[in-house]
């Protein structure tokens, strides 16, 4: 029976996305049969969610839900949106002890640094090579499809969004911090990292029994936060499903009219760097396909639906250990990942800044493409933790370029369809990343057989 109500799922969607078309193109039809055809096929689905018992099942079910509720309902929908706030400061509660407790007893416990400094290396070059590609790709994909020729701007543009230009001294000491408490407060990941980096290095300098009990400290409290995690994760649907409904409540689905080929163009993007870039790269360091994507699944999900790296970070992390990634090579790779391998982010940064010239109607030649693309490539690091961090550098960078602001306006309305894609694509490119990094070092698969990752138990907690 089980078996069966997933397909059931699928056909009915089908049905009623078809009866959907039929209705806006030809016939109208009413109202109550689409609903009742599109809350059947949930509901059909929230029974197989119930038989499967997994988590990434039922955070499916909670998209799916959502986006109707969102739909159908959008003034019910937007007054959920303090349920996807809940978990996003439940999530943001787990980050800075997390990092600290992880990087530093990865750090401190290999007595061997230069290790760690290899490893560094190795990720780093790892990152810019992926993210350069996925700039070029955005670069490639806007100019194919044009998607800003003949588009307006908007009426009114006057919301209020602080333009801030990044230059090259701004970027560096982002990077690092001032006061490590107002860092955690901020959610400033990249300053967290820089900070308990040096203290593990620090710690690992220390004398054995003076080390040993603050490096104790360290991994019980990562033990203590992967529990936190589990805990908070029981409410992941809920918050998932929220997020998606106030979205789709608040901005529509009628929003993609005019933006719908802005928004195939970056999801059609998106696909080509997970099959032409990532995927290449998992076969050349003959990563595990199936137990990769098993692991990575919830993780990607949950960015997906919330638009935040940050609430996927503490369970991507537990999830590639689950699979035999060392948690040295986690802790490290990881984090440092969320602010130099920002795939999704780097793509869409070079698709909208084209974008923004196309709709100005402002002729960018091939040489003043690339020249936009290589600040780009430095602008972007550094700003993980920033609020709306891919808008702020859009601004800063077409501004230094002499091209308007105001068209930049016009991804306001569809920024978080496009920040959930994006969001996605920089989840799965640092889990992959760090896969990669650890079969360099030869340490993956991990010495020590480690249970794989069964998504489609009914435990959420992981052992």
């Amino acid at each position: 029976m089980t078996r069966r109500l997933l397909p059931l799922t699928i056909v009915l969607i089908i049905v009623s996305g078809v009866l959907s078309v039929i209705s806006y193109i030809a016939t109208p039809l009413p109202g109550a049969l689409l609903v009742s055809v599109r809350w059947i096929a949930i509901g059909v689905f929230g029974l197989y969610a119930c038989a499967r018992r997994s988590l990434t099942t039922w955070i499916f079910f909670a998209m799916l839900a959502g986006a109707a509720l969102g739909h159908d309902w959008p003034q019910v929908a937007i007054n959920l949106r303090v349920l996807g706030q809940i978990f996003l400061r439940l999530i943001k509660t787990i980050i800075a002890p997390l990092l600290f407790a992880t990087l530093v007893s990865g750090i401190a416990a290999h007595s061997d640094l230069k290790k760690v400094g290899r490893m560094g290396m190795k990720a780093i070059v790892f990152f810019e090579i992926v993210t350069t590609l996925a700039l070029f790709i955005g670069l490639a994909a806007i100019n194919i499809s044009k998607a800003g020729v003949g588009a307006t701007l908007p009426p009114s543009s006057a919301e209020s969004l602080q333009v801030q230009k990044l230059n090259a001294t701004d970027t560096i000491l982002h990077a690092f911090p001032e006061n490590i408490a107002k860092s955690i407060a901020e959610n400033q990941i990249l300053q967290v990292v820089v900070f308990s980096i040096l203290f593990g290095i620090a710690l690992a300098l220390v004398r054995e029994d003076r080390r040993r009990p603050l490096l104790n400290l360290t991994e019980s409290l990562a033990e203590t936060m992967f529990k936190f995690t589990n805990i908070v994760m029981y409410f992941a649907p809920v918050g998932v499903g929220a997020a998606i409904a106030y979205t789709v409540g608040t901005t529509g689905l009628g929003v993609l009219v005019n933006l719908a080929k802005l928004l195939l163009t970056l999801y059609v993007a998106l696909i080509i760097v997970i099959l032409g870039v990532l995927l290449p790269a998992a076969l050349l360091a003959k990563v595990p396909l199936r137990k990769f994507i098993s692991a990575v699944a919830e993780p990607v999900s949950i960015a997906f639906g919330t638009a935040s790296s940050e609430a996927a970070l503490p369970i991507a992390m537990e999830a590639l250990e689950e699979i035999g990634v060392p948690r040295a090579v986690v802790a490290f790779v990881m984090p440092t990942g969320y602010s130099f391998n920002l795939v999704g982010s780097t793509l869409y940064l070079s698709l909208a800044a084209i974008f923004v010239a196309q709709v100005a109607g402002i002729h960018l030649s091939v040489g003043q493409q690339i020249v936009m693309l290589l600040t780009l490539m430095l602008t972007s690091k550094g700003v993980a933790g920033v609020s709306r961090a891919a808008i702020v550098i859009l601004l800063g960078t077409v501004g230094s370029f002499g091209l308007p602001v105001e068209p930049v306006f016009i991804l306001l309305g569809i920024d978080q369809l496009m920040d959930m894609g994006r969001t996605a694509v920089n989840v799965l490119g640092n889990c992959l990343a760090t896969v990669v990094v650890a079969r360099w070092e030869g340490e993956y698969p991990s010495q020590v057989a480690l249970p794989a990752l069964e998504i489609d138990s009914i435990p959420v907690a992981r052992k």
